[in-house]
């Protein structure tokens, strides 16, 4: 696939592949002694004796996308849930209709099953008739399975739907990725949309 390049996360400078990576536990009884790094562990859910479940699975699960805009209307919803492989399909086909011009920002929730994530980013790349037309890489941050096993909610910077007349004709196909510096891919998927004057 001739997008591979673009999906690829940026190289952090200095970043080592880890290799082996170790359960929540694990790190939870690394250097144990030290305070400052307690709180820090414990600040991302390590605490020694945290069930970190089954670790043969991923280390992500990715729940949710949603967009968001102070523009939608009153009750109006724009997620998608990533199990759902029909509904994902039908928006892969149909696209979902954003207003142009408006300030929105996509949102996705997220599972952490064990281990730690590092380094993990979101990539949205958007074409228009086969020709790329945007790029969005944000960082999801470090993260530990959730001492409840609650999913964490990262919110991406606001962006501005394009407007105009030539915005408005056809549609645009967009392919999200949620991958590490290791290059592990925890979700990829394909969505599309068009823009319209109204939600």
């Amino acid at each position: 696939n001739d997008d591979q390049d673009d999906l690829k996360p940026s190289a952090t400078p200095g970043y080592k592949p880890t290799g082996t990576t170790k359960t929540a536990d694990e790190y939870a009884k690394l250097d144990a002694e030290d305070e400052s790094l307690a709180r820090w562990k414990a600040s991302l859910g390590i605490t020694p004796g945290v069930s970190t479940g089954d670790t043969s699975g991923p280390r992500v699960t990715v729940l949710t996308l949603e967009l968001d805009s102070p523009t939608l209307p009153p009750g109006k919803k724009l997620v998608f849930n990533l199990k759902d492989t029909a509904k994902m399909a039908d928006i892969k086909k149909n696209p979902i209709t954003i207003k142009e011009g408006v300030e929105y920002n996509v949102r996705i929730t997220f599972k952490v099953n064990h281990s730690i994530i590092s380094g993990v980013r979101y990539i949205q790349l958007v074409k228009r008739a086969g020709i790329k037309v945007d790029k969005l890489e944000q960082m999801l941050g470090s993260y530990g399975p959730h001492p409840q096993g609650e999913p964490y909610t990262k919110n991406f910077d606001v962006e501005e739907s394009p407007s105009g007349i030539v915005a408005r004709s056809g549609s645009y196909s967009v392919r999200s990725r949620v991958v590490d510096d290791d290059g592990e891919v925890y979700a990829d998927w394909e969505w599309s949309f068009k823009l319209a004057k109204e939600w």
